[in-house]
């Protein structure tokens, strides 16, 4: 098997080949009983697996394994009572995701929801409800939102944004340098996407400290996700006026001006489409991505063949455990046939991006550097901000690995605990420890990411940081925390490009 990433396309994948096409599920199978309650009067009745709960959150892996007993697809519950079919084929979710014929995104025809069975509290809702954003809709009217979102995001100069990242995260590390120990999930990653979107959106960091919470109670589902869903709100609709008051080089400012003329309640909403995809995901891509290179020892040259640089890493974890791990939800737009199952019209089909990536069918040969992944999504639904997301999750990962290269689990990565909710693949806290060798380091914010004049070429950066080197090496070094030390400055990287 091999890919061509250039059209995240797999070469020599067998769709005639995917298991339990046209077949009955083996005994066993928790779908095997069938499905009438989800509309084929050929399927017998049973319930879904679950996509939600402490043992789905400990080895969601697990989980889809036992669902491609089924084959490509499969009925899961999202919450209880909340049903759903999951895609865990590669090559099915490329055949979804890129069908706008038969498939929609817009949620108003969900079957379900319609006929009174999705309560207004539903945990799921608010990932699942229609919304006047990019997400949500199809044809022109994404089209149009789409362009005030990618138009604004294209003005952000990639220089600036890492130099940004870089002197955010020096903030945060001198907060718990001198500790020797950190959750760096609560400590780090969860505020570095904050501190950056709210300068992107043109508002002061403190005004968006409160979104930690917000975003993860959202993520998670759980019953306060309606109340977080209106803390953002109320959150959005204060900056749109700060703007409008005096609009300056920011994300919010932009789109106010885009030619596509958004009212209030649509710039209210791709905002916060923007601030949900960019925040939660982002914080959680940093946190398993540091995961990995802190209890893999293909990270730290220890196996033969050498080592993976962060790049690699970030790219492992989108192949493996992306932080949006089962979403891109399609509704079928009337009753077809999919994969030997029969689909009605208004039911909702979730792709795992986590599974499909993972599909036995694919090989996981020659990865390294492959960006053929679904973790992006793929199609005219395709994530608009994976080039910034990168530079964020980049830089950050980084910076820390910079300032505190003896840095190490503070429990065996078996035991470190993982949220429940069925979208997101999201640790409870990622505790560290390290020797306090790390020196403070001057944090001082650029106050401006947008991008230089086309004319002008990119400006040097003026009165960078430099990190402090550790006063020696502790005694029996690991071999990952010396790889680390040969490991230079992403962002100098990315100011030399």
């Amino acid at each position: 098997m091999t890919y061509r990433p250039d059209t995240t396309a797999a070469v020599g994948y067998r769709p005639d080949t995917e298991a339990g096409v046209g077949v009955v599920p083996p005994p066993g199978c928790p779908a095997h009983a069938g499905q009438a309650r989800f509309g084929g009067p050929a399927r017998p009745a049973a319930q879904g697996l679950p996509l939600y709960g402490p043992e789905f959150a400990a080895d969601p892996h697990l989980f889809y394994e036992r669902l491609r007993q089924y084959g490509p697809i499969a009925p899961v519950e999202l919450s209880p009572g909340v049903e759903a079919y999951l895609i865990t084929s590669y090559s099915l979710a490329l055949e979804v995701l890129r069908d706008t014929e038969r498939f929609a995104k817009d949620p108003r025809g969900w079957r379900a929801l319609n006929e009174g069975r999705i309560p207004p509290d539903c945990p799921v809702g608010p990932m699942m409800m229609y919304r006047p954003n990019a997400l949500f809709n199809d044809g022109e009217a994404h089209a149009r939102l789409r362009g005030a979102i990618t138009d604004s995001l294209t003005r952000l100069d990639p220089y600036a944004l890492s130099e940004y990242v870089e002197r955010s995260a020096d903030t945060l590390i001198n907060a718990f340098a001198d500790r020797g120990e950190a959750d760096l999930l609560a400590d780090y990653a969860a505020a570095i996407p904050l501190l950056v979107f709210n300068e992107l959106f043109g508002y002061p960091a403190e005004h968006g400290l409160r979104l930690v919470g917000t975003m993860a109670r959202l993520f998670d589902s759980g019953e306060d996700a309606a109340e977080a869903n209106q803390e953002l709100l109320d959150y959005m609709a204060s900056l749109i006026a700060a703007k409008r008051r005096r609009p300056a080089a920011d994300i919010t400012s932009w789109m106010l001006a885009h030619p596509s003329r958004l009212a209030d309640d649509e710039l209210l909403q791709q905002l916060m489409l923007i601030l949900a995809a960019g925040t939660e995901p982002q914080l959680n891509l940093i946190a398993n991505a540091l995961r990995l290179l802190l209890s893999d020892d293909r990270f730290a040259g220890e196996l033969s063949g050498g080592s993976l640089p962060v790049q690699d890493a970030i790219d492992e974890v989108l192949w493996t455990d992306p932080p949006l791990a089962n979403f891109g939800t399609r509704f079928a737009r009337q009753d077809l046939d999919l994969a030997g199952l029969r689909i009605r019209q208004g039911e909702p089909i979730l792709t795992s991006y986590a599974a499909a990536n993972t599909d036995p069918e694919l090989t996981s040969d020659g990865r390294l550097g492959n960006r053929a992944h679904l973790a992006w999504s793929i199609g005219a639904h395709r994530c608009p901000a994976e080039s910034p997301a990168r530079v964020i999750a980049s830089v950050a990962i980084e910076k820390l690995l910079d300032r505190l290269p003896d840095m190490e689990l503070a429990v065996p990565v078996d035991q470190l605990a993982w949220r429940t909710g069925p979208f997101h693949r999201a640790l409870a806290a990622l505790p560290v420890r390290f020797p306090v060798t790390a020196r403070p380091t001057a944090a001082a914010v650029p106050a401006a990411v947008s991008a230089p004049a086309p004319a002008a070429a990119p400006a040097e950066p003026h009165g960078s940081p430099q990190t402090a080197p550790a006063e020696s090496d502790p005694p029996g070094q690991s071999a990952r925390a010396a790889q680390r030390r040969r490991w230079g400055s992403l962002a100098a990287w990315w100011r030399g490009q």
